[in-house]
């Protein structure tokens, strides 16, 4: 947990003791020293998704707060970005109080992303891939590229939220990637997504 000293306000915190919920703190900066009661921490189920895979984990979070979708919420070993909240009654909320939520859902921030690709061929054939990329790659409409043996154009990026004519988007926010096929030199070559075995962890 992220600790100022009311003093002085500095984040370079040191606890010099715990007993129970109660900590004793001392500001490496001021020398202010001073107790706090740490919230309690209710374990609460979280099914993590990666890709087509789920798993059972669970998240530890202080019963006091406020959780909503698309909050990062770290469990060991991972990231995991909140995409639905369940309550009592299979209620679905986009927020709600840690203390009133039964189970969270979750996608994996450590697993790349998966995006769908259609290439527009000859006669109205479309041929589809799932490729998985690092959350972090940009692209960009207009930009050249190769899945399969085919080399296509980006003419739509397809996100999340809308759809892209023209601009770029962050692979974590791609839903899709569309265009034409074309004969051109690609600036890079998507690696085609084969199941939650293919992954390297």
């Amino acid at each position: 947990m992220e600790f100022e000293c009311p003093e002085c306000g500095s984040e370079n915190i040191e606890v010099i003791k715990e007993r129970g919920r109660e900590a004793t703190l001392k500001c490496l900066d001021c020398g202010n020293v001073w107790i706090v009661t740490l919230p309690k921490l209710l374990r609460i189920p979280l099914i993590v998704s990666k890709h087509e895979r789920s798993f059972k984990a669970e998240a530890e979070l202080p019963e006091d707060e406020e959780i909503k979708v698309g909050d990062i919420v770290e469990i060991e070993n991972d990231e995991v970005r909140i995409t639905g909240i369940e309550l009592e009654g299979n209620r679905r909320a986009n927020k709600a109080k840690v203390s009133e939520v039964k189970t969270l859902w979750g996608e994996s921030l450590r697993y790349p992303k998966i995006i769908g690709v259609s290439i527009y061929l000859p006669k109205g054939i479309t041929q589809s891939f799932k490729v998985q990329v690092d959350r972090d790659e940009e692209f960009v409409v207009g930009e050249v590229l190769e899945v399969g043996g085919y080399t296509f154009k980006v003419e739509k990026i397809k996100t999340e939220r809308k759809m892209l004519t023209h601009g770029k988007a962050k692979a974590d926010k791609i839903v899709r990637l569309m265009g034409h096929q074309i004969r051109a030199r690609a600036s890079r070559k998507l690696k085609i997504y084969r199941g939650y075995e293919s992954v390297e962890r």
